[in-house]
């Protein structure tokens, strides 16, 4: 069995996701109307909901069931 390679982030995943997010919006901005430019947006939509549920999921206030 193979071992797995193992690779440390530099940058928080809510950051990273972030990221992604203002790079699809921005590259939509420049796409003309169309498939495409939906696609880049709903996909800039769906990384903001990802890290606001990763925000949500690390919060001090979430406490694990007992």
């Amino acid at each position: 069995m193979q071992a797995r390679n193992r690779f440390k982030q530099s940058t928080s995943l809510y950051q990273r996701l972030n990221e992604e997010a203002q790079r699809r919006r921005k590259m939509a901005k420049s796409a003309h109307p169309g498939i495409e430019r939906e696609r880049l947006l709903r996909r800039a939509r769906q990384a903001e909901n990802a890290s606001d549920i990763d925000e949500w999921l690390s919060s001090p206030g979430l406490r694990a069931p007992t």
